[in-house]
């Protein structure tokens, strides 16, 4: 039984972009984590330096911080963005769950597809 692309709107992602080979060269060269925010749970960093248990990083409005090694969680490469089935994640944690979540929920993929 083959679903049309009207009703599988609010399940799909396209991938394409997501798995352009520069895209996740680009992401890989960053070092992407996910450090605790207290209005936003969790916000993207890249790491710039670790020195023993002291990860400085840098934020996406250009400012750095220095945070316990103990305290950030990878982050998914863009590939795994707006994943349907989060057990496919490669950084199973808190911080890609609820990215996750947020990320489909804005974009209108609201659903999950279930087996028959």
């Amino acid at each position: 039984m083959k679903s049309s692309a009207k009703e599988l709107k609010h399940l799909v992602v396209e991938k394409r972009a997501f798995i352009d080979p520069a895209v996740q060269a680009q992401w890989m060269a960053k070092k992407y984590v996910w450090i605790p925010d207290e209005n936003h749970g969790f916000i993207a960093a890249s790491i710039k330096s670790e020195r023993g248990d002291e990860v400085t990083v840098q934020l996406s409005d250009g400012r750095t911080t220095t945070i316990n090694k103990e305290e950030i969680q990878k982050m998914n490469p863009p590939k795994f963005d707006k994943v349907e089935d989060m057990a496919d994640l490669t950084y199973l944690n808190e911080a890609s769950v609820l990215h996750n979540l947020r990320d489909r929920y804005f974009s209108g993929l609201i659903y999950v597809s279930l087996p028959y």
